[in-house]
């Protein structure tokens, strides 16, 4: 089959790989229609975590079952299905308590909970930027979808962006009629936006410079706040005559960079603390890491990331923190698609066949306007 493979810092390839195989009885194996670049494979792409050569990659996955295994009665071959990142047993302890984000029993890695498709330290397994996938413990993992091709562009954020922001709005404490700021108009911070107004938010502030970001936000109902032109925080205390925002949602992560592109991993978690209101909560599911070496200071090398923790604690605000548990929102989501009330699909800016994977990647790691959300179709 033809997978997208790492290669080195920015460098990416589509080669012939070896098919996947049924593994262990529980495992089926899914033929990809749509898989997507998300903004955590950037980390990868741009040499910044420890992802080994040839890996393949992609985590946002969706197709068609093409085989099971003789232990798998719930899936049948067949049936449409959405892929969650998180690769879980469903009987440990975690996935019990509806962690399956922290599965204790999927990642042989030393210290290291939970397993995804493709990534850094997420276990040994192949990513979904191909035409197959192996997909382990299938009855558990896959997320049934409505049988034909409607609402392709929407039901392929299921995977990983929607339930993620979803999980942001979750973790700040969000409650209808309250005001929400969003740090991070890339796909997960946009999606937050959109779960915090479906959630019944009064105001939603995205913060971004991107204005093709923050073209989107607005097209959603948001506020766009350009951090390139000013103080985000004052903007939006300017905004809510200084009352600020009731909660927030990190949607940056460990490369947060300030207006003239020089990295400050602590910027968006201080900025947070200031412009969120004493006791609200603050969702963090921007991506950090336990070692950086490509980090600005030594410090932040070691995933220490210095914010104003004095400050949090004075105002006695709560923090969240995580990679998303997609099957705890999943079927919800699958939902309110399917009936209308979301649309994530908005995001979406370009369609590109497998063969262009690399065009995708370059343009969507360079930001180049327009470049909001790539999805790749392995059978195009």
């Amino acid at each position: 089959m033809k997978a997208v493979v790492y290669r080195g810092p920015r460098q990416v390839e589509v080669v012939d790989v070896r098919d996947p195989s049924i593994q262990a009885p529980t495992d089926a194996i899914v033929r990809i229609t749509t898989t997507n670049i998300c903004g955590s494979d950037l980390h990868m792409y741009e040499g910044r975590t420890s992802v080994e050569e040839g890996k393949i990659l992609g985590h946002e996955n969706m197709g068609i079952v093409e085989a099971t295994g003789p232990g798998v009665s719930r899936i049948k071959v067949g049936d449409r299905v959405s892929v969650p990142l998180n690769i879980a047993c469903g009987t440990c302890r975690n996935c019990n308590s509806g962690w399956t984000s922290f599965c204790l029993r999927t990642n042989p890695i030393d210290g290291m909970d939970g397993a995804a498709y493709g990534y850094a330290n997420m276990g040994p397994y192949d990513g979904g930027q191909a035409e197959l996938l192996r997909v382990p413990y299938a009855d558990f993992n896959l997320l049934e979808l409505p049988p034909g091709t409607q609402h392709e562009n929407d039901y392929t954020m299921l995977s990983d962006i929607f339930p993620t922001g979803w999980h942001g709005t979750e973790l700040a404490g969000m409650q209808p009629g309250d005001r929400v700021a969003v740090f991070g108009a890339g796909p997960v911070g946009l999606l937050a936006a959109h779960s915090a107004m479906i959630r019944g938010a009064s105001e939603v502030f995205v913060v971004d410079k991107e204005r093709d970001r923050l073209d989107l936000a607005v097209k959603i109902g948001a506020t766009p706040v350009d951090f390139g032109r000013g103080d985000p925080v004052e903007q939006i205390l300017d905004s809510t005559d200084g009352r600020g925002a009731d909660c927030g949602v990190e949607a940056v992560g460990y490369q947060a960079h300030d207006p003239s592109g020089e990295e400050h991993p602590e910027l968006v978690l201080d900025n947070l603390v200031k412009v969120v209101r004493s006791t609200g909560g603050i969702g963090v599911v921007g991506a950090y890491v336990p070692q950086d070496p490509g980090a600005a200071t030594d410090a932040a090398k070691q995933g220490r990331v210095a914010f104003d923790y004095g400050t949090f604690f004075a105002k006695g605000q709560r923090m969240g923190t995580g990679q998303c548990p997609v099957m705890r929102y999943n079927r919800h989501l699958r939902d309110l698609i399917t009936t209308g009330r979301a649309q994530p699909s908005f995001l979406v800016s370009h369609e590109l066949p497998l063969a262009r994977a690399a065009e995708g990647y370059d343009h969507f790691d360079r930001r180049d306007g327009g470049w909001t959300k790539v999805l790749l179709r392995p059978g195009s």
